[in-house]
């Protein structure tokens, strides 16, 4: 089952550069777990304690995780990923 993986620029130093990668597993936290097994501390970086970061948004097919079953949304072959981390800042 493959899964396309939209990587954000500040977790691409983990994929050599990639804008976005393959990966397989049944459920969110799998997917994550098969990036790591080859994009070593990419799921430290996504995943805390068993559960999403909280400032690091995952949707699947446009839609926010955290409004479907978070890391244990279920994926389907052709599905695509994209990981946002909350971006902060400005002028004061």
């Amino acid at each position: 089952m493959a899964i396309e993986v939209r990587i954000p620029t500040i977790l691409r130093q983990y994929t050599g550069g990639e804008k976005a990668v393959e990966g397989t597993g049944d459920t969110l936290a799998e997917l994550f777990a098969d990036l790591e097994s080859r994009h070593s501390g990419i799921e430290a970086r996504i995943v805390d304690g068993g559960q999403l970061r909280r400032f690091v948004n995952v949707y699947l097919n446009d839609e926010d995780v955290r409004f479907l079953d978070g890391i244990n949304t279920k994926l389907s072959d052709g599905d695509n990923v994209t990981i946002l981390p909350a971006v902060a800042g400005g002028m004061a």
